[in-house]
């Protein structure tokens, strides 16, 4: 029996691949180099109490930060609270979602020749909106109201402002629909919080300066940006639909290559068209910017065969342009002056209106906190000259 178990293990031993049962012939150097780098990386495995959980700030730190941030950048808005009054959603659609507020006010001194003066204190704007975000991270909406009362509307058609959804999946560009500020020009569709004067450029605030209700495209290349859109041409909730109007913009930039080195430089036009109930009306413009460091200078152009802005719509004959040059003497202080002119009627000779003025801005921090002085001199063919002195101040929540 125990030759039996003999010849069968013999057997199953004869089965067994060699290498299975060959010693390890590596050399005990190498050996004890394996086993080395094996200890190493159970040593470098993290321990539960070595892993750094990121710091949540507190509210006074977040505060400190607000107070001690130094803003350069002044080409679009910032908003001091943003960091505070921004919740995150752990459910839903939406990711986040950016409570804010701003006010503009500003204290004039109105002195017209030989009639006297007055003085007076108003408010620019009186805002209050929501940025959300979807969780998509292509998708974002914005709410937002005025609440600054206006002479000739109700409330009700001065509180929409802008109210639009957006989309970011196609790469370089923006689909927005809803209600929002077209570009009527450069000025006339510029944010009101990134204005370089108290006042708009009188093109802009006849021409622009108003929101519609509509589908617009934004395109944006290293030397080529537009902005296409189609609305109603109805404003402020006068009217529901009075007609259909097209409004589109194209700027060039024939140093988007240069990274800078030369300066920014835009070279744009644009049209804006349509139909108000039985009128018809068309704005034509031109622009051009050029930056180089602390120096800027623009000019534009626009005239009009009939219109539809801020008041409404008019038949009349009417255009104009401005120029406006400033530098920056600190990341705070902004010098600036700006020539502007306009005929509100092409038609009727010596009516011309142009304004002259020189302005400084302090930038406390960046467009959150700004201080703003103009003296404006207004020449007038058609009524007594006249001088304002205006001081304003701008806020951003």
């Amino acid at each position: 029996m125990k030759k039996i178990i003999v010849i069968f293990t013999l057997i199953l031993l004869s089965f067994v691949p060699s290498y299975a049962i060959q010693e390890d012939t590596r050399p005990v150097e190498l050996k004890d180099v394996i086993l080395q780098s094996e200890v190493e990386k159970v040593q470098e495995t993290p321990k539960v109490q070595d892993i750094e959980i990121p710091h949540e700030k507190t509210f006074s730190e977040k505060v400190h930060d607000i107070l001690t941030a130094e803003v350069e950048k002044t080409d679009t808005p910032y908003h001091l609270l943003s960091e505070i009054a921004t919740v995150h959603l752990k459910k839903g659609p939406v990711e986040s979602l950016h409570l804010w507020g701003a006010y503009q006010g500003q204290l004039g001194i109105h002195l017209q020749e030989n009639k006297g003066g007055y003085t007076d204190w108003t408010e620019g704007s009186v805002n209050v909106g929501i940025d959300g975000k979807f969780r998509s991270g292509k998708e974002d909406f914005r709410l937002m109201v005025n609440l600054q009362p206006q002479h000739g509307r109700n409330f009700w058609q001065n509180l929409p402002a802008d109210m639009y959804i957006a989309t970011n999946r196609i790469p370089h560009h923006r689909i927005m629909f809803g209600n929002s500020r077209p570009p009527v020009g450069v000025e006339g569709g510029q944010s009101p919080y990134t204005l370089p004067f108290i006042y708009r450029s009188q093109i802009s605030r006849t021409y622009g300066t108003v929101r519609k209700f509509g589908v617009r495209v934004q395109g944006n290349y290293d030397l080529i940006e537009y902005d296409l859109g189609g609305y109603s041409s109805d404003t402020y909730f006068r009217k529901f639909f009075p007609g259909v109007e097209f409004t589109g913009w194209v700027n060039l930039k024939p140093l988007g290559k240069t990274d800078g080195r030369y300066g920014k430089l835009k070279l744009g036009g644009g049209i804006n068209g349509g139909q108000y109930g039985s009128g018809e009306f068309f704005v034509a413009g031109a622009y051009a910017d050029y930056e180089y460091k602390k120096f800027f200078i623009n000019f534009e152009w626009a005239q009009a065969d009939g219109s539809n802005g801020v008041a409404g719509y008019t038949n009349k004959q009417t255009g104009g342009f401005y120029s406006t040059i400033g530098y920056r003497i600190s990341p705070k202080i902004e010098l600036l002056a700006r020539y502007d002119q306009f005929d509100p009627d092409r038609n009727i000779g010596h009516n011309m209106i142009r304004e002259y003025t020189a302005g400084i801005n302090y930038y406390v921090k960046g467009q959150g906190l700004k201080l703003i002085f103009n003296y404006i001199f207004c020449q007038n063919q058609g009524a007594n000259d006249s001088h304002r002195f205006m001081i304003g101040t701008q806020v951003l929540l």
